[in-house]
């Protein structure tokens, strides 16, 4: 069992709580179980009459799935505008907002037959998400459903099935209208979904532990029960892992139950950690509490798990945020939960390499914009070391709230279960309740949200109230009277968080000296100035808005989604992305070049102005052509050389609008080769050097894990370069390149970088952009040997041989 537990805590993906549960459900004792729910579902798209389905004719699809990603783009008609901030004047500009997909539902059925035995056990059915609306149908009858699909819920099936004999599962799926929601939500069975089956008189409830880690490092836990026996008390055995899975304290519990209640919040017994070893970002070590529930005679009934570090985290205006006593300053990243050309589906792998390649650019902190992320996205996080503030809603609108049910029904489900499945995360260091509420009038009791957040925060803070809590504002409108003071609701918050207008931190903080600043939203356009001209010893920090393109809130066709990052959609990093590498990791010398080329009009965003200059990292022009040259770097002086001659040098500045971004004027190409040197203190400490390329000949295939696990879930990354016969990738390089697999994988998107390309995602062949091209596999349940085929007109083909294991 040890072997075991050292195993699953040295493996960093695929650890949501529920696949953990489930991992350790087959104890030979306790009675729990917790089944995989995810593989051999039928999938139709359209309107389905629950009474009479007959899936012939529907596809098999595997969880997570998003039906929405599938479908083809939605182009405008000629001459029509279409423009996500036109205020979502017709059907289709909202399109724009939602990544130019048709609005539609899609029904997904899986039959199975529980034994005759389970009939006198409690059974559940455990969704994780319905995007973005959702009902759940047994054997023709509705038996629950989600409001508002970023949240998860479950369905107590026990009385309901016929055991013994097929049982259906149906759910319907809907993305709702167009307008009700600012950006692509996708659709469908988009998270995971278990069977759970528990002790029928005894058992714990739903997220039922909360663990609390003291000051004086001991830990306090407590555990939700539900007791139907006719006992007064209950007994439990507490133990707490450590990263190897050792044992290293125990406790047995006998607690007084209050029978008259349907659960019951036990406290138990705090305990000292010997030797304790905090969690922090560079060291994310991580325990795990195991809560065992007895009957009378001893047995184990019920066992729950959680992870959790221990941590402290303190937020004061003199320094921001402290984590273990020591300032951290947040460095994130604002974003939507989708995954590129995989859409919403919420693959653990796909984040896992999201977050890889966020931190090694220097980001420590994600805010999950503007909803609950998957359970498995915040363990990554706790096991990478990321900080998260946390986000339930955008606004406190029926419209951006599922739209289905009125918001003041549904905010007080959402909440706890948002609260109770998330506070355990040592990863979480802030609660946020919504986004830019000031802006709205119509915000519940007209008081432009005052009201509405001191209604939800003692109702936070009943399940977790060791985290400050805050909302995201944009406050151009500023006060009601005038635009000198912060809006009402700011003097609400425990953290003043302005979406984009830090220029305001410092006199609101003089004015008002007890506020903290956090700039939830900041502009990658005016990156530098708006890191280098806070207080950086006294802010809590930033997150970059967009800083990876993703589909929806559109400027207009032919761009499918946001294309303003430093990360391109399919996570290539953009060449300003060094820029923020050479903010966010001072220590590391950093040396990018970025050619600047056709500018895009500069455009208007939320009240920041865009200016798009078209970098790129191609060498490969016309003779006499003339660049303006951007070298992005953290050392005090840059050479620029154009075939070994010196065109320019150029100092670095302490001025925040210049400060590591070096531009060299009307730089004139030559074939060969162009580079940057920098220098600190006379010594070169980093160069980048872009080539003139040859034509290309061949493919090239680069994936991105060695690790490929034959769990049915895990998913390879596989990039796609065409190369002349030096290996080097040709930028200039286009065509189409057709892919084929063998062995227990299957492709399940491809893509280019490019959010402007109309092709579909949902295919076998992508074209190349800049070269490049990305196709993405998933894996069987069955291990084996992989072989992806890779051909292009006029390229040889590549071929890559792959394991699953």
């Amino acid at each position: 069992m040890e072997n075991c537990l050292s195993t699953i805590a040295h493996n960093v993906r695929h650890l949501s709580l529920l696949s953990l549960a489930l991992l350790f459900s087959f104890s030979l004792h306790a009675q729990r179980t917790v089944e995989n729910f995810d593989f051999g579902w039928k999938f139709h798209a359209g309107a389905v009459n629950p009474a009479h389905i007959d899936t012939t004719g529907w596809r098999t699809v595997d969880l997570p799935h998003d039906f929405q990603i599938e479908q083809p783009w939605v182009e405008p008609a000629p001459g029509e505008k279409v423009d996500n901030r036109d205020n979502a004047s017709n059907v289709r500009s909202r399109l724009s907002a939602r990544g130019f997909k048709e609005m539609g539902e899609g029904w997904y059925v899986k039959t199975f037959t529980p034994t005759t035995e389970q009939k006198n056990l409690r059974t559940l059915i455990d969704f994780e998400g319905i995007m973005y609306v959702g009902d759940v149908y047994l054997n023709g009858q509705r038996v629950g459903g989600t409001d508002y699909g970023y949240v998860g819920f479950e369905i107590d099936l026990t009385g309901l099935l016929r055991y013994g004999e097929p049982n259906t599962i149906a759910v319907r799926a809907s993305t709702g209208n167009a307008a009700d929601s600012r950006w692509y939500t996708g659709g469908g069975l988009f998270r995971d979904v278990h069977l759970v089956t528990t002790n029928p008189r005894l058992y714990f409830a739903r997220h039922p532990l909360y663990i609390t880690a003291l000051p004086s490092h001991r830990v306090s836990i407590q555990a939700e029960v539900a007791n139907h026996t006719r006992q007064d008390s209950v007994s439990l055995r507490l133990s707490i892992l450590n990263r190897e899975g050792r044992e290293v304290c125990t406790r047995n519990l006998r607690k007084r139950y209050h029978r008259n209640m349907k659960t019951e919040e036990l406290s138990l017994d705090s305990l000292s950690l010997p030797d304790v070893h905090l969690w922090s970002t560079d060291d994310p070590y991580l325990y795990t509490a195991v809560v065992t529930l007895l009957d009378a005679d001893g047995t184990p009934v019920d066992e729950a798990r959680s992870r959790f570090g221990v941590r402290t985290i303190d937020i004061n205006p003199a320094y921001g945020l402290r984590l273990n006593g020591k300032k951290v300053l947040l460095k994130g990243i604002a974003n939507h939960h989708t995954l590129g050309a995989l859409g919403a589906a919420a693959y653990p792998r796909a984040m896992e390499k999201a977050l890889r390649t966020l931190k090694d650019f220097g980001f420590n902190h994600v805010r999950t914009s503007h909803n609950p992320y998957s359970e498995s996205f915040l363990n990554l996080c706790d096991s990478l070391g990321i900080l998260v503030v946390d986000e339930l809603y955008d606004k406190w609108l029926t419209q951006y709230t599922g739209g289905r049910k009125p918001w003041l029904e549904t905010w007080s489900r959402d909440l706890p279960e948002w609260v109770k499945r998330d506070r355990n995360h040592p990863s979480v260091v802030i609660w946020s309740l919504g986004n830019e509420l000031q802006q709205y009038s119509t915000l519940p009791f007209n008081d432009w949200g005052v009201t509405t957040y001191r209604m939800m925060k003692p109702v936070l803070q009943r399940y977790d109230n060791t985290r400050k809590i805050t909302v995201a504002m944009h406050p151009r409108g500023r006060a009601l009277d005038t635009d000198s003071l912060p809006a009402p609701l700011v003097m609400e918050t425990d953290i003043a968080s302005y979406n984009y207008r830090y220029m305001y931190f410092p006199g609101d903080g003089r004015r008002f000296p007890w506020m903290t600043f956090y700039q939830s939203e900041a502009s990658v356009s005016a990156m530098g100035p708006n890191f280098y001209e806070m207080d950086l010893d006294r802010v809590i920090g930033l997150a970059y808005w967009g800083a990876i393109d993703y589909l929806g809130e559109s400027w207009g066709w032919p761009a499918k989604g946001w294309a303003n990052g430093v990360f391109d959609i399919s996570l290539q990093p953009k060449p300003n992305a060094y820029l923020v590498r050479s903010m966010f990791k001072p220590d590391e010398p950093v040396c990018h070049l970025g050619i600047v080329g056709k500018k895009g009009k500069q455009e208007d965003w939320n009240g920041v102005s865009f200016n798009q200059d078209g970098l790129n990292e191609n060498w490969n022009w016309q003779p006499g052509s003339k660049f303006d040259v951007k070298v992005f770097t953290n050392a005090d002086k840059v050479r620029l050389l154009v075939n070994g001659k010196t065109v320019g040098e150029q100092d670095n500045t302490s001025n925040p609008k210049q400060r590591n971004q070096l531009v060299f004027k009307d730089v004139a190409y030559e074939p060969g080769y162009i580079e940057a040197q920098a220098f600190n203190d006379g010594r070169l400490v980093a160069s980048h050097r872009l080539e003139t390329t040859g034509e290309a000949t061949r493919l090239r295939l680069m994936p991105d894990d060695e690790a490929w696990k034959a769990d049915g879930n895990d998913l390879q990354f596989v990039r796609v370069w065409a190369v002349d016969s030096k290996g080097r990738r040709v930028q200039t390089a286009q065509g189409r390149v057709r892919f084929s697999v063998s062995g227990p994988a299957r492709i399940v998107a491809v893509d280019n970088g490019d959010i402007r390309c109309s092709e579909p995602n949902v295919a076998t062949d992508h074209s190349l952009y800049n070269g490049s091209a990305l196709v993405i596999l998933r894996a069987s349940r069955q291990s084996g040997t992989v072989t992806l085929q890779a051909s292009a007109d006029g390229l040889k083909t590549a071929r890559l041989t792959l394991r699953t294991k």
